[in-house]
């Protein structure tokens, strides 16, 4: 299976039922033979943007490009794109052989070859041995990888995921999107991948963009995104995050000075865009807060806080405290070894904050 690498483009595209705008002026490019990720929560208009890729919906406004082509006015089944589903929409009364051929036969393809691309989509997949088999008689996993087959089998140019994954346990949604991942890799196929799950998009996406309320917060690479959020709805979606309101008191070529109530002036490296006094948030993770000088003792660098536990949360690898210090409430990551126990709710603590770990965001 051979396939050209193209890419997907979307210009100020723009959604409306009604009064009711789904999506507001999106404008994204997916380089060719990308895994794209498309995030965020439910109703943010993920899954109507990809459904408009494909062809299933029509925008009021902009432009959908395919290779550097307009197919906007192109229907679904003449633009060469393969969806699969949410619930895999795979016909039980049909073999799994003959779900993977149908868009064969109905491109009345040569039985050969129907025989031939349908046989090498199966094997692709790991499932050669059950072509005989009905869709109810496998797992969900295996359902999964038939619609992926069904999909792949007719060589579309784009390979559109609308969350494949949700009806599976987490056990296997974490093998189903490594191998979703592989498989990608190896057709080398651009392919866009809706969710709203914040650890699917970060594991097997090369950037992925983040939309709320059909707009788009911001686009790039999962590390890029997680460390360098440009407003407070990606810092929140794309991982947890602490957030200390304040206002900036001084911006400095090389300084920002940032005054938070009940703590003080805080100083941080100067970030673009953020000259201007004004109101902001300074985020950062929870993973990045010391709990009593661990493992780098009081040092200066360091913003040092007395605080008391107000809850803890054990997640197995790691225990999540929040912390009240100085009228803030804090969560702070701790990982977790065998026989340790966690702090009781009420004991007192110091809280170091990284000053470097902080990023400045306007509220």
């Amino acid at each position: 299976m051979s396939l050209k690498k193209v890419s997907v483009e979307c210009r100020g595209v723009g959604l409306s039922y009604g009064k009711t705008e789904v999506l507001r002026d999106v404008s994204i490019l997916v380089e060719p033979g990308e895994f794209f990720a498309l995030l965020g929560p439910s109703g943010s208009g993920k899954s109507t943007l990809l459904r408009l890729i494909a062809g299933f919906n029509v925008a009021n406004r902009g432009q959908v490009l395919i290779d550097g082509k307009d197919v906007s006015g192109i229907p679904a089944h003449l633009r060469n794109v393969g969806m699969v589903f949410q619930n895999y929409a795979l016909w039980p009364h049909m073999s799994v052989y003959d779900n993977v051929a149908f868009g064969l036969v109905e491109r009345r393809l040569p039985k050969d070859e129907i025989r031939a691309r349908t046989t090498a989509a199966l094997e692709r997949v790991g499932l050669a041995q059950f072509g005989q088999r009905r869709p109810g008689q496998l797992s969900g996993g295996q359902q999964q990888r038939v619609a992926v087959a069904r999909t792949i089998v007719i060589e579309p140019q784009v390979l559109l995921l609308d969350e494949p994954l949700s009806n599976l346990d987490k056990k296997l949604r974490v093998t189903m999107r490594e191998e979703l991942r592989s498989l990608q890799r190896d057709l080398g196929i651009t392919t866009l991948f809706v969710t709203h799950d914040q650890e699917e998009a970060m594991t097997t996406a090369d950037r992925m963009a983040v939309l709320d309320h059909g707009i788009v917060q911001q686009v790039g690479s999962p590390v890029g995104m997680y460390d360098y959020p440009e407003n407070p709805f990606v810092a929140g979606f794309v991982g947890t995050a602490n957030t200390l309101p304040g206002r900036i008191a001084e911006a400095g070529a090389d300084t920002l000075t940032v005054e938070v109530d009940g703590i003080g002036p805080i100083r941080i490296a100067a970030q673009p865009g953020l000259q201007a006094a004004g109101a902001v948030q300074l985020t950062f993770r929870p993973h990045t807060v010391h709990l009593d000088a661990d493992g780098v003792g009081e040092s200066a660098a360091y913003l040092w806080m007395d605080g008391e536990v107000a809850a803890s949360e054990f997640l197995g690898e790691f225990v999540r405290y929040r912390i009240r210090a100085r009228g803030h409430e804090l969560s702070v990551d701790r990982p977790h070894f065998s026989g340790g126990e966690p702090r009781a709710v009420g004991a007192a603590v110091r809280v170091g904050i990284d000053p470097s770990q902080l990023r400045c965001l306007r509220a």
